[in-house]
């Protein structure tokens, strides 16, 4: 028996779909970033897993990438980020601005 062409495209496309996606871990402390820069593959979408493991709340903002995601001490949570061109993405945390950003590098 054979499938009809669309509904192979549709299995296809499903497959590709559950795909896991890449992730990068992000710890937060206190207005610092570990790893202060993360390197990502250029074109791909990616989940960025962040842990805040400060005494008070912090914060992944990045305006290039319009996302904003405020944690509580001891939360740990994530956030999914588009395809990126090739190029540096800036990101800080709004609670210590004092304190060096942090970057994403496409690649």
């Amino acid at each position: 028996m054979r499938l009809p062409l669309a509904l192979c495209a549709l299995l296809a496309a499903g497959t590709a779909l559950a795909a896991p996606l890449p992730t990068y871990e992000l710890t937060l402390q206190d207005g610092h970033f570990t790893p202060a820069q993360l390197k990502v593959a250029a074109g791909q979408r990616f989940k960025i897993v962040l842990k805040n493991i400060g005494q008070g709340p912090a914060e992944f903002e990045s305006t290039p990438l319009r996302v904003e995601k405020v944690l509580s001490p001891g939360v740990t949570t994530f956030v999914v980020i588009h395809p990126l061109k090739p190029g540096t993405y800036g990101f800080f945390d709004e609670f210590n601005l004092q304190l060096p950003a942090g970057s994403i590098l496409a690649e």
